[in-house]
Protein backbone atom coordinates (compact mmCIF):
# COMPACT_ATOMS: atom_id res chain seq x y z
CA UNK A 1 0.00 0.00 0.00
CA UNK A 2 1.29 3.42 -0.94
CA UNK A 3 1.26 6.35 1.45
CA UNK A 4 0.14 9.70 0.03
CA UNK A 5 2.37 12.56 1.23
CA UNK A 6 0.35 15.75 1.56
CA UNK A 7 2.63 18.74 2.10
CA UNK A 8 1.25 22.01 3.46
CA UNK A 9 3.27 24.90 2.09
CA UNK A 10 1.24 28.00 2.82
CA UNK A 11 3.25 29.52 5.69
CA UNK A 12 4.85 32.96 5.54
CA UNK A 13 7.70 32.32 8.00
CA UNK A 14 8.05 35.97 8.96
CA UNK A 15 9.94 35.19 12.19
CA UNK A 16 12.89 34.24 9.98
CA UNK A 17 12.92 37.63 8.26
CA UNK A 18 14.85 39.12 6.46
CA UNK A 19 15.71 35.89 4.58
CA UNK A 20 12.17 34.54 4.79
CA UNK A 21 9.85 36.98 3.04
CA UNK A 22 6.32 36.61 1.59
CA UNK A 23 7.54 36.04 -1.95
CA UNK A 24 10.02 33.37 -0.78
CA UNK A 25 9.22 32.06 2.73
CA UNK A 26 11.41 29.76 4.79
CA UNK A 27 10.25 26.45 3.31
CA UNK A 28 11.96 27.40 0.04
CA UNK A 29 15.29 28.28 1.67
CA UNK A 30 18.30 26.03 2.45
CA UNK A 31 18.43 27.05 6.11
CA UNK A 32 19.58 23.76 7.65
CA UNK A 33 21.31 21.88 4.83
CA UNK A 34 22.13 22.32 1.15
CA UNK A 35 18.55 21.34 0.37
CA UNK A 36 15.57 23.59 0.95
CA UNK A 37 13.20 22.75 3.78
CA UNK A 38 10.42 21.55 1.49
CA UNK A 39 12.90 19.25 -0.25
CA UNK A 40 14.09 17.91 3.12
CA UNK A 41 10.46 17.22 4.04
CA UNK A 42 10.07 14.87 1.09
CA UNK A 43 13.55 13.37 1.44
CA UNK A 44 12.79 12.12 4.95
CA UNK A 45 10.07 9.91 3.42
CA UNK A 46 12.60 8.31 1.09
CA UNK A 47 12.60 4.54 1.55
CA UNK A 48 8.89 4.33 2.32
CA UNK A 49 6.45 3.24 -0.37
CA UNK A 50 4.85 6.54 -1.27
CA UNK A 51 2.65 7.86 -4.03
CA UNK A 52 3.50 11.06 -5.86
CA UNK A 53 3.36 13.96 -3.41
CA UNK A 54 0.43 16.34 -3.14
CA UNK A 55 1.47 19.90 -2.31
CA UNK A 56 -0.93 22.64 -1.29
CA UNK A 57 0.58 26.10 -1.68
CA UNK A 58 -0.19 29.74 -2.38
CA UNK A 59 -0.73 30.55 -6.03
CA UNK A 60 2.13 33.05 -5.89
CA UNK A 61 4.57 30.25 -4.95
CA UNK A 62 3.61 27.88 -7.77
CA UNK A 63 6.83 28.23 -9.75
CA UNK A 64 9.01 27.90 -6.63
CA UNK A 65 7.25 24.66 -5.74
CA UNK A 66 7.41 23.28 -9.27
CA UNK A 67 11.12 24.05 -9.55
CA UNK A 68 12.08 22.69 -6.13
CA UNK A 69 10.08 19.46 -6.52
CA UNK A 70 11.77 18.38 -9.73
CA UNK A 71 13.09 14.90 -9.15
CA UNK A 72 10.34 14.01 -6.65
CA UNK A 73 8.11 12.10 -9.03
CA UNK A 74 5.12 13.83 -10.56
CA UNK A 75 3.70 15.98 -7.77
CA UNK A 76 0.16 17.29 -7.76
CA UNK A 77 0.45 21.01 -6.99
CA UNK A 78 -2.82 22.43 -5.67
CA UNK A 79 -2.99 26.22 -5.68
CA UNK A 80 -4.97 27.94 -2.93
CA UNK A 81 -6.48 31.18 -4.25
CA UNK A 82 -6.35 32.62 -0.72
CA UNK A 83 -5.45 31.32 2.76
CA UNK A 84 -8.16 29.46 4.68
CA UNK A 85 -6.03 27.66 7.31
CA UNK A 86 -5.16 23.97 7.44
CA UNK A 87 -8.53 22.16 7.54
CA UNK A 88 -9.73 23.22 4.05
CA UNK A 89 -6.22 22.76 2.63
CA UNK A 90 -6.07 19.19 3.93
CA UNK A 91 -9.59 18.57 2.64
CA UNK A 92 -8.70 19.42 -0.95
CA UNK A 93 -5.55 17.32 -0.55
CA UNK A 94 -7.73 14.41 0.59
CA UNK A 95 -9.98 14.72 -2.45
CA UNK A 96 -6.90 14.66 -4.68
CA UNK A 97 -5.64 11.49 -2.97
CA UNK A 98 -9.02 9.80 -3.39
CA UNK A 99 -8.79 10.32 -7.15
CA UNK A 100 -5.96 7.78 -7.14
CA UNK A 101 -7.03 5.40 -4.37
CA UNK A 102 -10.36 5.15 -2.55
CA UNK A 103 -8.46 3.75 0.48
CA UNK A 104 -5.70 6.35 0.35
CA UNK A 105 -3.78 6.90 3.59
CA UNK A 106 -2.35 10.41 3.87
CA UNK A 107 0.68 11.57 5.82
CA UNK A 108 0.15 15.30 6.28
CA UNK A 109 3.36 17.24 6.87
CA UNK A 110 4.34 20.89 7.15
CA UNK A 111 6.94 21.93 4.61
CA UNK A 112 9.16 23.78 7.10
CA UNK A 113 9.97 21.37 9.94
CA UNK A 114 13.29 19.77 10.84
CA UNK A 115 13.47 16.11 11.90
CA UNK A 116 16.96 14.87 12.66
CA UNK A 117 16.34 11.12 13.06
CA UNK A 118 14.84 9.86 9.82
CA UNK A 119 14.67 6.20 10.91
CA UNK A 120 12.70 6.96 14.08
CA UNK A 121 10.37 9.23 12.13
CA UNK A 122 9.71 6.60 9.47
CA UNK A 123 8.95 3.94 12.06
CA UNK A 124 6.43 6.31 13.67
CA UNK A 125 4.82 6.93 10.27
CA UNK A 126 4.45 3.18 9.66
CA UNK A 127 2.98 2.71 13.14
CA UNK A 128 0.56 5.54 12.40
CA UNK A 129 -0.44 3.96 9.08
CA UNK A 130 -1.45 0.77 10.92
CA UNK A 131 -3.67 2.84 13.21
CA UNK A 132 -5.08 4.79 10.27
CA UNK A 133 -6.08 1.56 8.54
CA UNK A 134 -8.34 0.90 11.54
CA UNK A 135 -10.07 4.24 10.96
CA UNK A 136 -8.12 6.35 13.46
CA UNK A 137 -7.03 9.94 12.89
CA UNK A 138 -3.44 9.98 14.15
CA UNK A 139 -1.23 12.89 15.12
CA UNK A 140 2.33 12.93 16.38
CA UNK A 141 3.07 14.33 19.81
CA UNK A 142 6.67 15.48 20.16
CA UNK A 143 8.36 14.26 23.34
CA UNK A 144 9.21 17.58 25.04
CA UNK A 145 12.81 18.45 25.80
CA UNK A 146 12.01 21.57 27.84
CA UNK A 147 8.96 23.42 29.25
CA UNK A 148 8.39 25.29 25.98
CA UNK A 149 5.74 28.02 26.07
CA UNK A 150 5.60 28.53 22.30
CA UNK A 151 3.86 25.24 21.46
CA UNK A 152 0.43 23.82 22.07
CA UNK A 153 0.35 20.50 23.92
CA UNK A 154 -1.51 17.20 23.56
CA UNK A 155 -2.50 15.18 26.61
CA UNK A 156 -2.47 11.43 25.98
CA UNK A 157 -5.00 9.19 27.67
CA UNK A 158 -4.17 6.00 29.52
CA UNK A 159 -2.57 3.09 27.69
CA UNK A 160 -4.96 0.29 26.82
CA UNK A 161 -2.16 -2.30 26.69
CA UNK A 162 1.55 -2.59 27.36
CA UNK A 163 2.40 -3.16 23.70
CA UNK A 164 0.58 -0.21 22.15
CA UNK A 165 2.37 2.62 20.38
CA UNK A 166 -0.57 5.02 20.12
CA UNK A 167 -2.78 6.55 22.79
CA UNK A 168 -6.25 8.05 22.85
CA UNK A 169 -6.18 11.84 22.82
CA UNK A 170 -7.54 13.19 26.08
CA UNK A 171 -7.14 16.89 25.30
CA UNK A 172 -5.48 19.54 23.17
CA UNK A 173 -4.28 22.49 25.24
CA UNK A 174 -3.18 25.95 24.18
CA UNK A 175 0.30 27.40 24.61
CA UNK A 176 0.88 27.41 28.40
CA UNK A 177 2.71 29.79 30.70
CA UNK A 178 6.06 28.60 32.05
CA UNK A 179 4.76 27.14 35.32
CA UNK A 180 2.04 25.21 33.51
CA UNK A 181 4.55 23.91 30.97
CA UNK A 182 6.79 22.69 33.80
CA UNK A 183 3.82 20.86 35.30
CA UNK A 184 3.06 19.24 31.93
CA UNK A 185 6.61 17.89 31.70
CA UNK A 186 6.56 16.59 35.27
CA UNK A 187 3.25 14.80 34.67
CA UNK A 188 4.62 12.97 31.63
CA UNK A 189 1.43 12.50 29.61
CA UNK A 190 1.81 15.74 27.63
CA UNK A 191 3.65 16.21 24.35
CA UNK A 192 4.12 19.10 21.94
CA UNK A 193 1.56 19.43 19.17
CA UNK A 194 3.52 18.78 15.97
CA UNK A 195 0.87 19.60 13.38
CA UNK A 196 1.61 16.32 11.52
CA UNK A 197 -1.09 13.72 10.84
CA UNK A 198 -1.77 10.30 9.34
CA UNK A 199 -5.26 9.12 8.39
CA UNK A 200 -7.32 7.71 5.59
CA UNK A 201 -8.50 10.47 3.27
CA UNK A 202 -12.08 9.20 3.52
CA UNK A 203 -11.98 8.99 7.32
CA UNK A 204 -10.86 12.60 7.58
CA UNK A 205 -13.45 13.84 5.10
CA UNK A 206 -16.21 11.92 6.91
CA UNK A 207 -15.28 13.53 10.23
CA UNK A 208 -15.04 16.97 8.62
CA UNK A 209 -18.48 16.52 7.08
CA UNK A 210 -19.92 15.56 10.48
CA UNK A 211 -18.35 18.47 12.36
CA UNK A 212 -18.02 21.22 9.75
CA UNK A 213 -20.54 20.35 7.03
CA UNK A 214 -20.37 23.72 5.29
CA UNK A 215 -16.57 23.64 5.14
CA UNK A 216 -16.66 20.08 3.85
CA UNK A 217 -19.20 20.92 1.17
CA UNK A 218 -17.41 24.07 -0.02
CA UNK A 219 -14.01 22.35 0.01
CA UNK A 220 -15.35 19.59 -2.20
CA UNK A 221 -16.98 22.12 -4.52
CA UNK A 222 -13.76 24.14 -4.71
CA UNK A 223 -11.83 21.00 -5.63
CA UNK A 224 -14.35 19.62 -8.12
CA UNK A 225 -14.52 22.98 -9.92
CA UNK A 226 -10.76 23.47 -10.02
CA UNK A 227 -9.08 24.50 -13.24
CA UNK A 228 -6.60 21.77 -14.17
CA UNK A 229 -3.66 22.30 -16.50
CA UNK A 230 -0.56 20.13 -17.08
CA UNK A 231 1.36 21.73 -14.19
CA UNK A 232 -1.12 22.95 -11.58
CA UNK A 233 -4.57 22.37 -10.08
CA UNK A 234 -6.11 25.78 -9.44
CA UNK A 235 -8.67 25.48 -6.65
CA UNK A 236 -11.90 27.29 -7.50
CA UNK A 237 -11.72 30.80 -6.07
CA UNK A 238 -15.44 31.43 -5.69
CA UNK A 239 -16.14 28.33 -3.58
CA UNK A 240 -12.90 28.48 -1.58
CA UNK A 241 -13.44 32.13 -0.71
CA UNK A 242 -16.75 31.27 0.97
CA UNK A 243 -15.09 28.89 3.42
CA UNK A 244 -14.81 30.09 6.98
CA UNK A 245 -11.20 29.07 7.56
CA UNK A 246 -10.17 26.97 10.53
CA UNK A 247 -7.30 24.76 11.62
CA UNK A 248 -7.56 20.99 11.52
CA UNK A 249 -7.18 20.95 15.32
CA UNK A 250 -10.21 23.16 15.96
CA UNK A 251 -12.30 21.79 13.08
CA UNK A 252 -11.72 18.07 13.63
CA UNK A 253 -8.99 16.78 15.94
CA UNK A 254 -10.27 18.39 19.16
CA UNK A 255 -13.77 17.04 18.53
CA UNK A 256 -13.35 13.62 16.94
CA UNK A 257 -13.66 10.41 18.96
CA UNK A 258 -11.24 8.72 16.56
CA UNK A 259 -8.12 10.70 17.44
CA UNK A 260 -4.91 8.94 18.48
CA UNK A 261 -1.48 10.31 19.35
CA UNK A 262 1.88 8.64 18.76
CA UNK A 263 4.78 10.04 20.76
CA UNK A 264 7.72 11.01 18.58
CA UNK A 265 11.28 11.57 19.79
CA UNK A 266 13.18 12.19 16.55
CA UNK A 267 14.84 15.59 16.93
CA UNK A 268 11.83 17.60 15.73
CA UNK A 269 11.92 21.39 15.45
CA UNK A 270 9.56 23.74 13.67
CA UNK A 271 12.37 26.29 13.15
CA UNK A 272 10.10 29.10 14.22
CA UNK A 273 12.83 31.66 14.95
CA UNK A 274 16.51 32.43 14.53
CA UNK A 275 16.98 31.23 18.10
CA UNK A 276 15.56 27.84 17.13
CA UNK A 277 17.83 27.71 14.11
CA UNK A 278 20.86 28.52 16.28
CA UNK A 279 19.86 25.70 18.65
CA UNK A 280 19.84 23.04 15.93
CA UNK A 281 22.82 24.34 13.94
CA UNK A 282 26.32 22.91 14.19
CA UNK A 283 28.35 25.17 16.49
CA UNK A 284 32.03 25.57 17.31
CA UNK A 285 33.53 25.37 20.79
CA UNK A 286 32.40 28.95 21.48
CA UNK A 287 28.79 28.33 20.53
CA UNK A 288 29.14 30.10 17.18
CA UNK A 289 26.95 28.94 14.29
CA UNK A 290 27.82 30.51 10.96
CA UNK A 291 26.60 29.93 7.42
CA UNK A 292 29.37 32.07 5.90
CA UNK A 293 32.84 33.39 6.69
CA UNK A 294 33.36 35.07 10.05
CA UNK A 295 36.38 36.58 11.78
CA UNK A 296 35.66 36.63 15.50
CA UNK A 297 37.49 37.75 18.62
CA UNK A 298 36.25 37.06 22.16
CA UNK A 299 32.77 36.26 20.86
CA UNK A 300 30.40 33.39 21.67
CA UNK A 301 26.92 31.89 21.49
CA UNK A 302 25.90 33.72 18.32
CA UNK A 303 24.42 33.01 14.89
CA UNK A 304 25.75 34.57 11.67
CA UNK A 305 24.21 34.24 8.21
CA UNK A 306 25.65 36.88 5.89
CA UNK A 307 26.91 37.14 2.33
CA UNK A 308 29.88 39.27 3.32
CA UNK A 309 32.57 38.35 5.83
CA UNK A 310 31.44 39.27 9.34
CA UNK A 311 34.06 40.57 11.77
CA UNK A 312 32.92 40.75 15.40
CA UNK A 313 34.71 41.58 18.62
CA UNK A 314 33.40 40.86 22.11
CA UNK A 315 29.86 39.99 21.09
CA UNK A 316 27.66 37.42 22.78
CA UNK A 317 24.19 35.98 22.19
CA UNK A 318 23.71 37.82 18.90
CA UNK A 319 21.91 37.01 15.66
CA UNK A 320 23.27 38.70 12.53
CA UNK A 321 21.48 37.98 9.24
CA UNK A 322 21.99 39.71 5.89
CA UNK A 323 19.64 39.63 2.93
CA UNK A 324 20.04 41.44 -0.38
CA UNK A 325 18.61 44.64 1.07
CA UNK A 326 18.62 44.36 4.86
CA UNK A 327 20.77 43.44 7.85
CA UNK A 328 19.11 42.12 11.01
CA UNK A 329 20.96 42.40 14.31
CA UNK A 330 19.25 41.22 17.47
CA UNK A 331 19.86 39.50 20.77
CA UNK A 332 19.00 35.82 20.69
CA UNK A 333 16.46 36.21 23.48
CA UNK A 334 14.59 38.80 21.40
CA UNK A 335 14.14 36.61 18.31
CA UNK A 336 10.40 36.26 18.89
CA UNK A 337 10.10 39.99 18.13
CA UNK A 338 11.54 39.68 14.61
CA UNK A 339 8.03 39.48 13.15
CA UNK A 340 7.20 42.83 14.74
CA UNK A 341 10.11 44.64 13.12
CA UNK A 342 9.42 42.92 9.80
CA UNK A 343 5.86 44.28 9.97
CA UNK A 344 7.23 47.75 10.76
CA UNK A 345 9.47 47.68 7.71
Amino acid sequence: MKIFPVILSGGAGTRLWPLSVPECPKQFLPLVSDRTMIQETLLRLEGLETANPIVICNESHRFLVAEQLRGFGKPSILLEPLPRNTAPAIAVGAWQALKSDENAVMVVLSSDHVIENKAVFQKAVLDAVKEAEKGSLVTFGIVPTCPHTGYGYIKAGKAESDAQVSYPIEAFVEKPDLETAKRYLAEGSYSWNSGMFVFKAKAFLDELAAMEPEMAQLSRKAFENAAVDPDFIRINHEAFEKIKGNSIDYAVMERTKKGRVIKLDAGWNDVGSWQALWEISEKDENGIASKNKTVLLNSKNSYFNAKKTVAAIGVEDLVVVESDSTILICKRDHCQDVKKIADMI
